[in-house]
């Protein structure tokens, strides 16, 4: 797909205009990603599964209203991926885990029937770390995903396949999940724009869980526009998920358009320590000094609790992922061993043949925490210090507007750097968790790269549903990057 065609806007422009079709645009798209999800010669492999009938069926849908001059839908003929985790009637739902592979769900998650029922024209599933457990999609069942920015290095993850494909242009734009920085940190990676909003603005309806008061869906593209286009189509209410916020929907891109002069923006002295890559820090001072240009207001605060977010997150996280990880044992969901000698056998030799070295080493972190005699010492402490997080931010947002931070501390690593170190791979997400700990909504946004090439991304937060104000410094952000 070309340049100019693959925002959300030009493509829904060439389907009024005539200019191309629903069904030229699903076919083209398709047939991109069937020749090999390759770019180079190297496989980025970041679809795991296509879902071609839907899709042209879909697009026919489209064409039919464009043919008779109807009113076309906001996503009409946009093609849009799935990351594996989210359910989607009819195709594969494997959460990255050979222990649900051949599982098909029997109805679409929410956000999957909104993306739909707004025109989108879904190609298929997304390659994911298991379970959303990873900070560099190589601990995918189904192997791991290069980075189409540099193929010798990884997208980020858990949703690597997700910002891969956008990134790619195998679609316009995709779905991930964010625990833990899974949406932000790729986006950084990739180098497209990745939205983290706030829990419950949009339905966890049909997510496979990995830590359910963490655990948000979001979308990847290749504008803060188009990210506010997807935003307006999926936030609300469901009376499927009892933790989505009943809070009023914006309008997202009018929001988005607006200026940002007077804007108060939060400068965190812990996000800028000992640690951080010196192009990261000179492109985020940068994107400092041009939302400065453009009016904005500047004020160093200080987020005190930060140092005890890592920790926090991989204690928290474990123990729900434990919980939640307990019902794929053979007999109620997942993958059974053959001809087991008793029960207790089918049971473990099930969940050892099915769930990955990085799941497994979660499970047992998270049993280890909620158990007897630990329970007060690391779980009761985690949701204590998580609430210190939570008002950290509740007290810098009584100051200011906006918070930007950078995203990552280092640029993409290569593919198998980091697999033998899983500590290192968890300070991967220094930047991220706290956010995901306060439920507050965050956003990647471009802001340059490095000598080498390797994209670099800047994180903006803003206070619980104030995804309005986030877009605004977003775009304010983007409008401030070289044409590419």
């Amino acid at each position: 797909m070309t340049t100019e065609a693959r925002t959300i806007e030009s493509i829904r422009a060439a389907i009024l205009n005539g200019s191309s079709t629903a069904t030229a645009l699903a076919t083209a798209h398709l047939a991109k990603i069937r020749a090999g999800d390759q770019i180079a010669g190297q496989e980025i492999n970041s679809f795991l599964s296509l879902a071609d009938e839907r899709a042209l069926a879909q697009a026919a849908r489209i064409d039919a209203m464009a043919a008779k001059g109807d009113t076309l839908p906001v996503l009409a003929g946009v093609p849009v991926g799935i990351k594996d985790v989210l359910a989607m009637q009819g195709a594969p739902a494997t959460a990255g885990s050979a222990i649900l592979k051949g599982y098909h769900p029997p109805y679409d998650a929410t956000s999957v029937a909104k993306l739909e029922a707004a025109g989108a024209v879904l190609l298929g599933k997304l390659n994911c770390d298991e379970f959303a457990m990873g900070s560099s999609n190589e601990n995918s069942a189904y192997g791991p995903v290069r980075n189409p920015r540099a193929l010798d290095r990884v997208p980020g993850g858990s949703s690597g396949g997700s910002a891969a494909a956008v990134a790619a242009e195998f679609c316009a734009a995709s779905l991930g999940t964010d625990t833990g920085g899974s949406v932000r940190q790729p986006a950084a990676f990739c180098g497209v724009v990745g939205l983290m909003p706030t829990y419950g603005r949009i339905s966890r309806y049909g997510l496979i869980a990995f830590a359910s008061s963490l655990d948000r869906v979001g979308p990847f593209t290749h504008t803060v526009a188009d990210a506010a286009t997807v935003l307006g189509v999926l936030a609300g209410p469901d009376t499927m998920d009892a933790t989505s916020a009943q809070a009023p929907v914006d309008d997202y891109v009018a929001e988005s358009a607006k200026p940002v002069e007077g804007m108060r923006i939060g400068i965190p002295k812990e996000y800028f320590a000992e640690g951080l890559d010196a192009e990261i820090r000179a492109a985020v001072e940068k994107t400092i000094e041009d939302l400065k240009a453009q009016g904005c207001t500047v004020h160093p605060i200080s987020l005190p609790h930060t140092q005890y977010a890592v920790p926090t997150y991989y204690v928290l996280a474990t123990a729900e992922a434990s919980s939640n990880l307990s019902r794929f044992d053979g007999v109620r969901f997942g993958h059974r061993t053959e001809s087991p000698k008793n029960l207790s056998t089918m049971y473990r030799e099930s969940r050892e043949e099915g769930f990955g070295a990085e799941v497994k080493r979660r499970i047992l972190l998270g049993t280890y925490s909620l158990s007897a005699g630990y329970y007060d010492a690391y779980y009761r402490k985690a949701q204590q210090v998580r609430t210190l997080i939570a008002r950290d931010f509740l007290a810098a947002f009584e100051q200011v507007d906006a918070i930007v931070t950078p995203m990552t501390p280092t640029p993409p690593w290569k593919l198998g750097e980091k697999t033998d170190d899983p500590i290192s791979m968890y300070l991967a997400d220094i930047y991220t968790v706290a956010a995901s700990l306060a439920g507050i909504c965050g956003i990647s946004v471009p802001c340059g790269q490095t000598q080498g090439g390797l994209p670099i991304g800047v994180q903006l937060l803003a206070g619980h549903f104030q995804e309005s104000k986030l877009l605004r410094v977003a775009r304010a952000v983007e409008a401030a990057q070289p044409a590419a």
